[in-house]
C-alpha cells in the first residue's frame, strides 16, 4: 500500500509540474516590446539629466530626443502589425483542454494497468527471490544466489566448479575462466580443470585459441595425455596457425580413439569437415573422396556450413573490434591467423598491413608481428 500512495503524490506532482504554465497563462507577461520601451523612456529621462548638469547641449539634446522618439514610434508601429487577433475565449479554452488532457494521462494509463497488469502481485525484494524454492528460480537468481554465497563463503571450492561451467554456458567467459582459476587455486590442478580454463579463454578470445589458452591445454595434456577436451582445441589451434596437416592427424585419432556417440568424436568429425572444407575454397578444387566421407559423416550431426558461418562471425567482431582499438598486438595475431586457417590470404595481407600502420612500421610489437606472420606464410611478397 505504501507503494501505491507513493505512486500517486509522485505521478500528481508531475501532473502539476507541467500543468503549472497553463495555469499561469492569463498572468500578464511583460513582452520583449515592452521591455524596449522601458529601456528608450529611461533613456530619456536620463537626457533630461544630462541636460540639466549642462554635460551635454540643448541642441544635441533635442535631437537625441528626436532619435528615440522615432525609435518609440517604429517600436509600436512593430508591435501592433504583429499581434495576432484575439478571439474571445480562446486561451481559457486552450488552457482547459491542456489540463485535462495532461490529466487524462495517468488516469488512463493506471486505469489499463489495473485491467491489463498484475497491480494484486506480492512485491519480490532480491533477498526473497535468493531465498525461495530453486526450483521455482529462474537461472540468473540461481546464479545471484551461488554469487552471494561465495562472497560469503569464498573457499567453496565445490561452489566454484558448480558456478563456473554455468558462466561459461550464460557466454560469461571471463567469469568462467575467472571461477576455473579459483578452482584451482583452492584445489590445485587437474586436467579436466585445467582443460575447462583453456576453453573458457577461448570463449573470450572470440573462438580463438590464444597463448594463455593452449598454456593451459598444455597443462591438461601433461596431466592426462588422453584429455579430450585439451588434444581438440590443441588440434585447433595448430589449425589456426596455418598447421593444417598436424590438425587433421589430431581430430582422426581424437575420433577414432572415442566410443560411437561420444560428443568429442561429433565435434573432432566437424572440425574435420570444416577444415576439409576450408582447404577446398582455397585451392577451388573438389573434395576427395576421403574427404567428402568425412563431411558426410559430420553433416548428421551439424552441417559445415552452420560451423563455418560462426567462426566467420566471431572474425569479423574481432577486425571490428581492432578497428576501434587497433593497438592490440595480440588481437591483430589472432585475426592473421584466422584468415589464413579461413583461406583468405588477401585479407590477412592486407590485415598485417594495417597492424603494421597502427602499431608503428619500426616498433618492436610490429617485428614481433611481422616473425609471426611470416611463419603463417604471409609479408613475404613485396
Amino acid at each position: 500500500m505504501l507503494f501505491w500512495t507513493l505512486a500517486a503524490i509522485l505521478t500528481l506532482a508531475a501532473a502539476l509540474a507541467v500543468m503549472l504554465p497553463f495555469l499561469r497563462g492569463g498572468e500578464r507577461t511583460v513582452s520583449e516590446a515592452e521591455h524596449d520601451l522601458a529601456v528608450y523612456r529611461d533613456q530619456l529621462a536620463e537626457l533630461e539629466r544630462e541636460v540639466q548638469r549642462g554635460l551635454i547641449s540643448e541642441s544635441d539634446a533635442e535631437e537625441a530626443r528626436a532619435e528615440i522618439g522615432r525609435r518609440i514610434l517604429r517600436l509600436k508601429g512593430a508591435n501592433e502589425e504583429d499581434r495576432p487577433p484575439r478571439v474571445p475565449g480562446q486561451g481559457k479554452l486552450a488552457r482547459v483542454i491542456a489540463v485535462v488532457a495532461i490529466l487524462a494521462v495517468p488516469a488512463i494509463s493506471w486505469g489499463l494497468y489495473g485491467v491489463l497488469g498484475s497491480p494484486n502481485m506480492p512485491a519480490q525484494p532480491l533477498a526473497a527471490r535468493l531465498t525461495k524454492d530453486p526450483s521455482q528460480a529462474s537461472i540468473e537468481e540461481l546464479v545471484a544466489r551461488a554469487e552471494a554465497h561465495l562472497a560469503a563463503n569464498p573457499g567453496d571450492v565445490r561452489g566454484w566448479e558448480v558456478l563456473a561451467p554455468i558462466y561459461a554456458r550464460l557466454g560469461r567467459y571471463d567469469e568462467a575462466a575467472k571461477a576455473y582459476r579459483k578452482v584451482i587455486d583452492l584445489a590445485g590442478p587437474t586436467a579436466e580443470r585445467e582443460a575447462a580454463l583453456g576453453e573458457a579463454l577461448v570463449g573470450t578470445g572470440g573462438g580463438i585459441v590464444t597463448e594463455d589458452a593452449e598454456a593451459a591445454f598444455d597443462r591438461a595434456l601433461k596431466l592426462d595425455v588422453e584429455n579430450p577436451r585439451a588434444r581438440f582445441f590443441i588440434a585447433m589451434a595448430r589449425a589456426q596457425e596455418g598447421n593444417p596437416e598436424e590438425a587433421r592427424t589430431i581430430w582422426q585419432e581424437l575420433a577414432a580413439s572415442m566410443e560411437e556417440g561420444s560428443p568429442w568424436r561429433v565435434a573432432a568429425g566437424q572440425a574435420l569437415a570444416s577444415l576439409a572444407a576450408s582447404e577446398r575454397r582455397a585451392s577451388a578444387s573438389g573434395p576427395s573422396e576421403e574427404e567428402k566421407a568425412a563431411e558426410d559423416e559430420a553433416a548428421d550431426d551439424m552441417t559445415s556450413e552452420a560451423r563455418q558461418e560462426m567462426i566467420e562471425g566471431m572474425v569479423a567482431s574481432l577486425d571490428a573490434k581492432l578497428q576501434q582499438d587497433p593497438d592490440d598486438p595480440e588481437g591483430w595475431r589472432m585475426l592473421l591467423r584466422s584468415f589464413v586457417v579461413l583461406g583468405r590470404r588477401d585479407e590477412a595481407e592486407a590485415a598485417l598491413a594495417r597492424a603494421r600502420e597502427a602499431l608503428g612500421p619500426q616498433s618492436a610489437e610490429a617485428g614481433k608481428l611481422e616473425e609471426f606472420a611470416a611463419s603463417l606464410g604471409l609479408g613475404t611478397k613485396e
